[in-house]
């Protein structure tokens, strides 16, 4: 399981290779596809921590 810091650390070189022209035609596809699996695991554990806050904040 990918944590949330390594996955937006990860996120982040992804755009910063994209903005520097590091990456290729070909590899384009490939980051594009994990980017979109980071995006949705980092808003997955935002929605879930979140969740969890509004829990704990509801039962005081």
């Amino acid at each position: 399981m990918v944590k949330y810091e390594d996955a937006l650390k990860e996120l982040e070189q992804i755009v910063e290779r994209m903005e520097n022209d590091e990456v290729g035609i070909d590899e384009m596809a490939a980051q594009l596809k994990r980017a979109h699996q980071l995006i949705k695991i980092c808003r997955d554990r935002l929605t879930k921590t979140d969740e969890e806050i509004r829990k704990m904040l509801l039962k005081d």
